[in-house]
Order: structure tokens, then C-alpha cells, then sequence
């Protein structure tokens, strides 16, 4: 009897709340499949605890707390209405060298628990929202990218700098390689 109950201590599944919000973002995804390590084994029929690119909480409530969704071959945008954003325990978040070629979504300021977010080479382009401002819990801010004359980038001049970092009092790394960071008068 005492066997029974210890595997069901030890065996959780991921939330079914959780799943459905990555299988939604998987949906709105364009990627290469045959470019695909990770999206392409996503199986609604297994736990997605144990995903490629996924990490869960280990304190028995498994909810998803990493995606590292680098190197996918994603292509096109990334909706502000993404599950993406409604996964609220998210801590880190990797979605460097793919190429959305889209301006970088304020549904980010949602992940309000991320302590690391990679968004390297990633794609996007044109202004840096304010409201990355409000990641208050972030310690890594990853936003440099290879610029080439004349190609879109990323771009921080409203807000500008001071403004951008003001709120991120934890963070010790902030890589804006490859940004272009407009300064006036004194900045």
C-alpha cells in the first residue's frame, strides 16, 4: 500500500492549463519542422513536463517555468494574444536565433516572474517597449543581435536607456549588442 501512495507523490503531470497554452503557442508558431529539435516532439498525449525546450517547478505543482525555444526555425511574428504570454510562472525564457522579423510584442511585460529572458538574434526589430521595463524580477536581458548596414534592428530611443533600466534593479547582465540606442543631449 505505502508503494502506491508514494507514486503518486512522485508521479505529477504537467497542468492541463499549461499544456493547452503551449500547444496554443505552438499552433501560432511558423517553424521548420525538419529544422525543429523541440516543437516538433510536443505531444498533446504526453506530459509536457517533459517537452524538449521545457522546464517545471519541481515543488509538485509542475508548472512550466522555462521555454527555450532557440534555434527553431521560427519565422514571422509572435501575437500579443499568444499562450506564450499567459504562462504566469515563467522564470526563463530563450527565444534566441530565430527570425520573427516582427516588432517585439508587449505581451511580454505579462511574464512578470522572469528572471532571465534571451532574445538574441532573434528577429525582432523597431522600438524596445517600455514595458519590458515592468520585468522587475529580471537578472539577464538579452536583447543583441548582428546588425548589418541598412537591416532592420532593434532600436531604444523612447523609452530611452535610463528608462528602460530604471525598474531592474536585479539585473546583473544586459547584453544591447547590435541596438540602436539614440542618446540626446547629456544620455
Amino acid at each position: 500500500m505505502p508503494s502506491s501512495i508514494n507514486t503518486g507523490l512522485v508521479s505529477g503531470r504537467c497542468p492541463s492549463d499549461q499544456q493547452s497554452l503551449l500547444l496554443q503557442l505552438k499552433k501560432t508558431l511558423l517553424f521548420n519542422e525538419s529544422m525543429s529539435t523541440k516543437l516538433v516532439t510536443w505531444n498533446p498525449s504526453s506530459d509536457c513536463c517533459e517537452w524538449r525546450g521545457i522546464s517545471c517547478d519541481i515543488g509538485g505543482l509542475n508548472r512550466v517555468i522555462g521555454l527555450d525555444l532557440s534555434n527553431e526555425s521560427i519565422t514571422g511574428g509572435l501575437d500579443d494574444s499568444s499562450g506564450l504570454f499567459s504562462l504566469q510562472f515563467l522564470q526563463s525564457l530563450n527565444l534566441s536565433f530565430n527570425s520573427f522579423s516582427t516588432a517585439l510584442p508587449v505581451g511580454f511585460a505579462n511574464l512578470t516572474d522572469l528572471i532571465s529572458l534571451n532574445l538574441s538574434s532573434a528577429g525582432f526589430t523597431g522600438q524596445i517597449p517600455n514595458d519590458i521595463s515592468k520585468l522587475t524580477k529580471l537578472v539577464s536581458l538579452d536583447l543583441s543581435a548582428l546588425s548589418f548596414p541598412g537591416s532592420p534592428a532593434l532600436k531604444l530611443k523612447k523609452p530611452n536607456f535610463a528608462t528602460l533600466v530604471q525598474n531592474l534593479t536585479h539585473l546583473t547582465e544586459l547584453l544591447l549588442d547590435g541596438v540602436n540606442i539614440s542618446a540626446h543631449g547629456n544620455d
